[in-house]
């Protein structure tokens, strides 16, 4: 399956130089030690990778030497060129790869949001169904006018901001809004771009233009957001910005002093950063690879060598800190009415219901024990609540307003309004008890915010929401957050996003559309959950079954692949530097440097390799 992040022709380019390169060494091996040819006949395949290959990587490293940015890729450039001058084409063709191929790693890491973008533009319908008479045409999205009536289908994703004229349903407003349920829709009700239909086709007013929707808004700040993303220095940058003058200085040092230009190579031999250029990638990949196990599909690999400095943690607050789902979270009978038989009772309706509670309901009934009684009868009219005949009762399920005019002297009775969502219980025309409904917090919510603060040095939580102030808040004071911002727009947390990555590294946990962004503007973004591609593609990594544990696990690999890839490079730099030594003061010469240098690169890959044998467990780490 290919990736539509590796599309641009520089990308396309090192990956086919990385081919190239491979199938050069491949031949080369097989010309000498198959046929048995020496000399140039075997060689023929390794000048054709220096020529189509390490030439242009040579000629964009000299790029680089321009702009003074010393990276351990330019020190391997001077060992290509090295490699050729010693005659050792081989080693030079395999430096070549593993150029190509970081480049390669690199550009796929940071084209995410590109991706993000795409899927965005792709998960909206280009053509709206403009209605005309009793039939319906299909018109460009460009072409939809305000006041035009359009015709949305089930399942469907709504085109423009209107207003419902005909038609009543529901539709999924959550990667939007950030809340969790369904919502209904009748004659005068709202619609929003991006939000998906339910199972009935609705008739809607446009509103607003295509390009002045909500959905369009999205995208134009996720394009911002993706223009002022910084780019992130690779660890082995990082480590080869000291490294390569130095060894270039001793190399120069070692040919004044002797005299011998021999010195130089030698010392420029031993010196190559191949524990920089290998090692490091050998852990990033089976950090990968021990991530996938756990069920995290890690999308841009920087992100492991940066979520564990993170110091402030930010969620989002459906589907991240809670399931995603609403749940019974009250039931305030009133007198003479057993709370266990109305829930029963309440469940045998929804057997038969498509609200979005229903299943909250039938949940909690189940957690008692036993089925619910069968409906004689049941009637759901949108807007009139549900109506039962069960069990020898009358039963209706309905909001408060509507109690308030079918029966005021019964609405009298009930309980102040709360937060959150809630139904009323009437049975045989008698007021009987309200529920109350929540998106429920995980019950490791708690645990996990401590665990930040004290495992990982998590300075700051923050709760970035686009649900209720009252939501938001309950939610904050069930799992130990302080700081809460509620009822957020994408173009909102966008900005105190920004604002607190400014002033230190930000993991941004989120599962919405809404939360591309702001996952897109942090240090580290990850996603809960796969309903999303723009989501997944916004993010750094994906954790598929949604659990803070899992979340938990990758700052753990992350914290491990950065230690031993620092072993690993450190380590190896380290041993190179006493062979740099050893090769100005004469003791190793070019031949030896290189054998040296490559035991010393199977030391650190050895090392690197630890990376890919899963712990006992990774919270030892």
């Amino acid at each position: 399956m290919t990736d539509d992040r590796l599309t641009a022709p520089a990308e396309r380019r090192q990956l086919l130089v990385a081919a190239l390169s491979l199938l050069a060494i491949l031949a080369h091996l097989a010309l000498r030690y198959g046929a048995g040819l020496r000399g140039p006949a075997s060689d023929a395949p390794l000048w054709a990778a220096y020529v189509f290959g390490g030439a242009p990587l040579l000629w964009g490293l000299l790029g680089n030497l321009w702009r003074r940015e010393f990276g351990s890729d330019l020190l391997a450039g001077v060992s290509i060129v090295t490699s050729v001058l010693l005659g050792e084409y081989l080693a030079g063709v395999i430096v070549v790869l593993m150029l190509s191929g970081g480049a390669a790693l690199e550009a796929y890491a940071v084209g995410g949001a590109s991706s993000a973008l795409k899927a965005l533009s792709a998960r909206m319908p280009s053509v709206a169904h403009r209605r005309s008479g009793a039939s319906f045409e299909d018109i460009a999205l460009d072409e939809v006018a305000v006041g035009d009536l359009l015709e949305i289908l089930p399942h469907e994703i709504c085109p423009v901001d209107g207003t419902v004229v005909g038609g009543r349903g529901t539709m999924d407003e959550s990667y939007l809004t950030g809340e969790p349920y369904l919502v209904s829709k009748t004659p005068g009700a709202t619609v929003i771009s991006g939000a998906l239909n339910g199972e009935k086709p609705l008739t809607i007013r446009a509103d607003r233009l295509a390009v002045d929707s909500r959905y369009a808004k999205i995208m134009e700040v996720m394009r911002d957001s993706d223009e002022r993303r910084p780019r992130m220095r690779r660890l082995a940058d990082r480590l080869g910005a000291w490294y390569t003058p130095f060894a270039v200085a001793v190399a120069l040092l070692a040919w004044a002093a002797s005299g011998d230009p021999v010195r130089f190579l030698a010392v420029l031999v031993v010196a190559t950063p191949c524990p920089l250029l290998i090692a490091i990638p050998v852990t990033i990949i089976g950090s990968i690879s021990l991530a996938a196990k756990r069920s995290i599909v890690v999308r841009d690999p920087t992100i492991l060598e940066t979520i564990d400095t993170c110091r402030s943690v930010i969620f989002d607050k459906t589907g991240t800190l809670t399931y995603g789902r609403p749940a019974l979270v009250d039931r305030d009978t009133a007198p003479g009415f057993h709370p266990d038989e109305v829930l029963r009772l309440v469940a045998g309706a929804e057997l038969y219901s498509k609200h979005p509670l229903s299943a909250a309901v039938l949940e909690a009934a189940r957690a008692l024990g036993g089925e619910p009684p069968p409906a004689d009868e049941i009637a759901e009219r949108p807007g009139e609540g549900l109506a039962a005949k069960i069990a020898g009762h009358d039963l209706l399920v309905t909001s408060r307003r509507r109690l308030a005019r079918l029966l005021p002297e019964e609405a009298a009775l009930l309980p102040e309004t709360t937060a959150g969502l809630e139904c009323v219980v009437v049975l045989d025309g008698r007021y009987a008890a309200t529920f109350r409904f929540r998106d429920a917090p995980r019950t490791e919510g708690i645990e996990f915010i401590r665990h930040l603060g004290g495992k990982h040095r998590i300075g700051r939580a923050m709760l970035l929401s686009g649900d209720r102030q009252s939501e938001a808040d309950y939610l904050a004071a069930r799992v130990g957050i302080e700081t809460v911002h509620a009822g957020k727009s994408p173009e909102e947390k966008l900005a105190i996003v920004r604002e607190e990555t400014a002033a230190h590294r930000t993991l941004y946990v989120g599962d919405g559309i809404n939360d591309a962004p702001a996952l897109a503007a942090a240090t580290v973004g990850i996603a809960f959950g796969h309903d999303s591609d723009v989501t997944a593609k916004a993010a750094g990594a994906v954790v598929m079954d949604s659990s803070l544990r899992r979340l938990d696990e990758l700052i753990h690999i992350g914290r491990r692949m950065r230690r031993i890839a620092l072993q690993s490079a450190v380590g190896g730099m380290v041993l190179s530097v006493v062979g740099m030594g050893f090769a100005a003061a004469g003791h190793l010469p070019p031949v030896a440097g290189a054998i040296a240098q490559e035991f010393i690169d199977i030391l650190a890959v050895l090392n690197a390799l630890r990376v890919a044998i899963p712990p006992k467990t990774l919270t030892d780490y």
